[in-house]
């Protein structure tokens, strides 16, 4: 396998407590007709966990309350992973062009995260009308939505 190179776009940054994508001025045109989405896939690099160790790392111990023991990386949201790659789902408020602005209600990334790429969320592709999970995590809020208001701070033990 050849390896191959992947340079962000942008970073996450915060204006107060809101977040929003500051996207590098070459990588401006790429923004063209994404205004009128909703919603955004946003892939982003966990700069915090790219170490050896984190790289490493193929299980993570009981990472969620009523989960299993053990759970396989692929299996979790850790950052802890052979390539620390994030992606969220984001409400995107407003988008700047110009200025390469994307301003989101919320986003699971620090201050200076490196994004990857963006993509537009599209029902058509993105949606699963009737998605599949474990039993010790079907409570969970079934959309997006909903999860602002779920007590998210008791499901995981770290």
């Amino acid at each position: 396998m050849h390896p191959f190179v992947c340079s962000p776009v942008g970073s996450i940054c915060f204006d107060g407590i809101l977040p929003y994508i500051q996207i590098d001025a070459a990588y401006r045109p790429a923004l063209s007709g994404l205004k009128g989405f909703g919603f955004i896939q946003v892939l982003w690099w966990f700069s915090g966990c790219d170490d050896p160790q984190s790289r490493a790392a193929l299980t993570e111990q009981r990472p969620y309350t009523r989960g299993p023991r053990q759970m396989g990386t692929f299996a979790t949201r850790s950052p802890r992973r052979p390539n620390p790659l994030g992606l969220s789902c984001a409400q995107v408020l407003d988008i700047d062009e110009a200025g390469g602005v994307i301003r989101l209600a919320y986003i699971d990334a620090d201050a200076g995260t490196p994004v990857l790429d963006i993509k537009p969320y599209t029902p058509s592709l993105d949606r699963v009308e009737y998605p599949q999970v474990p039993t010790w995590c079907a409570h969970w809020p079934q959309s997006i939505e909903q999860s602002g208001e779920f007590d998210w701070s008791k499901e995981f033990c770290f």
